[in-house]
């Protein structure tokens, strides 16, 4: 295949993660080894960045900052949940391409977002504008489909599992067969990340808490649900539950939502915790309960990273301008465990629609009966994505993560109204 010459531009989507500008740093880094790959930008806040044609000279950065992206959090771009919602938000897309030579576009996010890479390098082809459109994958909520997990996943459960250990001490103290603790996480259809809590138990302690996980594919039963709290309150000091979201009824409907929907049509989740402090507030007297919302803190916590999700992440980054180089578009970058005892990982590539709009729950084998706890299957699976920490260098005691210099590229074109 003949060689494309031209510029990059890469860009992130969706909620940021620990590890998201991990890719980032991948991105940047294998893009300089190639020739062809004239000028390397970054895009600001995801499509609307294009739109506005707001673009960065990621080259230009120093070396250092470039590698502090590996244990920065966030989405250093800056990031959107902005949907292209007409013809003419794609058209504008390819003119910004075209009027700054783009032939390499990578697109850091999820389902939605790699829905739009995948209608943006189709309009691209019809429009006759030769350039490879490789989608990184990145969510906390782990599910994309094809992929055997996401980058920002191990590093969420790992935060999570920390968090519930700590919980478990304070409340070791302070209980006394009276206290439900109730911690709410995120997973608005799967519930990857509640399920991630079961990593904080012994594997010798069994009755190390969360005594009870509550997830989107269960079905929630009030009744089932303070018979299970009464059942824990017996044995032990306290009861830690930790709840998805997503959790919902016997009909399918949320237990809890916020007012209103996002940019894609999802209804604001939120609430899940409250709703169960209040059922054990009226279904068991003399508990005491406590919900605690962990919302988006949970999401980009670097201190305590693993190690393991950031250099996959980095990984998929680099992968992801290897296969571009080498002809690849249209596809998106999943990561493939290997077939051995010991834990390894390496990528793959599938098209760009497969990944788009598809959801993967979490499989219901890896459920225990009880629906409220995760067999040897999920920790096997799980355990290997947490290893490892990433080194965070602090400053005067706080965490020393980097910022870019954004050295701004002219803009070429008139103003674009959105």
């Amino acid at each position: 295949m003949a060689e494309l010459v031209g510029n990059l531009l890469v860009g992130q989507s969706g909620g940021p993660t620990a590890v998201i500008n991990s890719s980032i740093a991948g991105v940047v880094s294998e893009a300089l080894n190639h020739s062809c790959i004239e000028e390397i930008y970054g895009g600001l806040n995801g499509v609307l960045g294009i739109l506005n044609e707001e673009f960065i000279d990621l080259a230009s950065e120093s070396q250092q900052t470039i590698r502090g992206l590996r244990y920065t959090p966030g989405a250093a771009l800056g990031t959107c949940r902005y949907k292209l919602k007409k013809q003419a938000d794609f058209d504008r897309v390819i003119e910004v391409f075209k009027a700054h030579n783009i032939r390499y576009f990578f697109y850091a996010g999820g389902n939605d977002s790699q829905d739009t890479a995948d209608k943006i390098s189709k309009l691209a082809q019809e429009q006759g504008w030769e350039m490879r459109v490789i989608g990184v994958p990145k969510t906390i909520d782990n599910d994309l489909v094809s992929t055997d997990h996401c980058p920002g996943y191990g590093s969420v459960i790992k935060h999570i599992s920390t968090i519930v250990r700590e919980l478990s001490c304070d409340h070791q103290a302070m209980g006394q067969g009276d206290l439900v603790s109730i911690l709410e996480v995120m997973g608005r259809s799967a519930g990857w990340i509640a399920a991630g809590a079961a990593l904080a138990k012994r594997r010798d302690h069994p009755h190390d808490p969360p005594h009870i996980i509550l997830l989107p594919e269960v079905p929630f039963d009030n009744d089932k649900f303070l018979e299970d709290v009464r059942r824990v309150l017996k044995r032990e000091k306290f009861c830690l539950v930790v709840v998805g979201e997503g959790l919902v009824d016997k009909d399918g409907n949320y237990v809890a939502t916020a007012e209103g929907t996002d940019a894609f049509g999802h209804a604001q989740l939120g609430g899940a915790g409250e709703f169960l402090a209040s059922l054990v507030d009226q279904g068991i007297p003399g508990v005491k309960s406590r919900a605690v919302k962990l919302g988006i803190a949970q999401r980009a916590a670097a201190v305590g990273a693993s190690k393991a999700d950031s250099d996959e992440a980095f990984m998929a980054g680099q992968a992801a301008v290897k296969a571009a180089v080498a002809g690849e578009n249209d596809k998106c970058v999943i990561l493939v465990r290997g077939d051995t005892e010991q834990y390894s990982c390496e990528t793959a590539l599938v098209p760009l629609s497969e990944i788009a709009n598809g959801v993967k729950m979490l499989p219901k084998e890896w459920i225990n009966e009880d629906g409220i706890s995760m067999n040897f299957q999920f920790h096997r699976y799980a355990l290997p994505l947490i290893q490892g920490e990433v080194q965070v260098p602090f400053e005067n005691g706080l965490p020393a993560f980097v910022k870019l210099d954004k050295v701004t590229v002219e803009k070429l074109l008139q103003t674009y109204e959105i």
